[in-house]
């Protein structure tokens, strides 16, 4: 650590003399004092920190570094989002809100706090549970949202008070218009939410929430419509709709509303229940809108469909894309050979990143197309997904040459496919050429479970006994 970090750390460690400073402190020693009270958990002075901020901007990403590379960037910072660090912050903006809403008189130079801008964006990539010290997506949505509404509550009755004193609301309202903060984050909803952020996204208020990355779960039609009608437009780049068990119908109806997020680069719509298979009445209709929704998205770079049966549909889907992608996951999704020559003659091809196959067997007639289409992908692939592809060594050998010409693979996901100890080794020895592969994903061999009666998929080989001295 610096010497001023360290200076910074003993400072907010005693939390009266950090008050005494922090009127006195130049501006520009902020960032390190927030950064040394976040590593030590220091909240009563996080908030007063946040309270006195002499900057328009307090950007976590800015201070504290992105999570994924904070080791590097910011060793002193830790990797996750304490739970107590970020409700000390919230409440900091709430506080100064209510402040400034109850004395709407003040002159805004009697106060330090600049704060117009708080940017809570990507604290949780890849987000999942660790532990109740850490602020999940989830309760960090619910925790902004109640927040809102609290502004938001306070503001009225602070209007109220204001109209009886003044015998009038017009008065009122223009004296209690405080500036406000922007409060911009990656927001998850889902059914137990739903209410809170509802009532947040709609309340108006100083406490304005705007999100980046819009993540829902197992919501209904009406109920996801409702919400991204309730998001500002601007700055909206992700949208993840999953286990929402929308259907065809369901997707056609929701798509629409996502015309309006120019910014848009990515969409998920994962375990949708779309099957393409299942020729009905609407089916034809469904994927034409379906394609033609995708086509009003002119920024998209990502899209997953995983788990949809989009079995000789994907030309009609892909189609009328104004741009090419550079992520493309199909998990289970039942391509055929025509659907992997499509993908390998598009536009796309040679702009994939990333691609995911997963859950097709490529043991028989889609081995070559697949090989195709690495050709194609070979010049721009950094991640690739075969799991349970039902692989075998065979296979993998006559695949291994065009993987080696993937020149800037980074991570290959193998995991779920019956290869041998022989077969992984070959794997291990033929990628080293691949200088940028740092990640590779594969099964316990099968050569390292007791022998079973044969099973008729590669899945199942998972709930055999596995010999550990193997």
């Amino acid at each position: 650590h610096s010497l001023l970090f360290l200076c910074a750390r003993r400072l907010v460690s005693h939390r009266p003399a950090a008050r005494r400073a922090l009127d006195l402190v130049p501006a520009e020693l902020f960032p390190v004092l927030f950064r040394a009270a976040f590593l030590d958990e220091r909240t009563l002075t996080l908030g007063d920190l946040v309270g006195t901020w002499p900057f328009p901007l307090l950007s976590f990403r800015r201070l504290l570094g992105h999570r994924r590379h904070r080791r590097d960037r910011h060793p002193s910072c830790g990797e996750k989002p304490s739970k107590s660090c970020l409700q000390a912050v919230i409440l900091a903006v709430v506080a100064y809100l209510r402040r400034t809403l109850e004395e709407p008189s003040r002159d805004a130079s009697e106060s330090r706090c600049r704060l117009r801008v708080l940017d809570m964006t990507g604290l949780h990539d890849d987000d999942t549970d660790r532990g109740p010290e850490w602020m999940s997506l989830w309760s960090g949505t619910v925790a902004l949202a109640k927040a809102c509404i609290e502004v938001s509550k306070h503001q009225n009755e602070c209007l109220k008070r204001g109209s009886k004193r003044r015998k009038g609301p017009s008065g009122a309202s223009a004296a209690l218009q405080p500036l406000g903060v922007e409060v911009r984050a990656d927001l998850f909803v889902n059914a137990t939410s739903f209410g809170v952020l509802r009532d947040a996204l709609r309340a108006a208020g100083p406490f304005r929430l705007k999100c980046r990355d819009f993540h829902a779960e197992e919501l209904s039609v009406a109920g996801t419509v409702s919400l991204l009608e309730s998001l500002e437009p601007a700055g909206v780049r992700r949208v993840d709709l999953r286990f929402n068990n929308l259907g065809l119908a369901g997707l056609c109806a929701v798509l629409p509303h996502l015309a309006r997020f120019a910014d848009l680069l990515s969409l998920k719509l994962p375990y949708s229940n779309v099957n393409a298979r299942r020729l009905t009445a609407g089916t034809e209709a469904g994927l034409r809108c379906l394609a033609a929704q995708l086509g009003r998205l002119p920024r998209l770079k990502e899209l997953n469909l995983g788990s949809s049966r989009l079995s000789g549909k994907l030309r009609q889907l892909l189609g009328d894309l104004q741009a090419p992608l550079e992520s493309l996951e199909l998990a289970f999704c039942y391509l055929l050979p025509g659907d992997l020559a499509f993908l390998s003659q598009s536009l796309h091809a040679p702009a994939l990143k990333k691609l995911d196959l997963s859950g097709h067997d490529f043991s028989e007639n889609l081995l070559q197309p697949l090989q195709r289409l690495l050709e194609e992908t070979s010049a721009s692939l950094l991640h690739l997904d075969l799991m349970e592809c039902r692989l075998t060594d065979a296979c993998l050998e006559s695949l291994l040459p065009t993987l080696c010409r993937c020149s800037r693979l980074r991570c290959l996901g193998l995991f779920g496919n019956p290869l041998s100890t022989p077969g992984l080794k070959t794997l291990l020895r033929k990628t080293l050429l691949l200088p940028d592969l740092r990640l590779v994903v594969y099964p316990y061999p099968v050569d390292c479970y007791n022998p079973e009666p044969a099973r008729p998929s590669s899945a199942c080989l998972f709930q055999d006994a596995l010999d550990e001295e193997r």
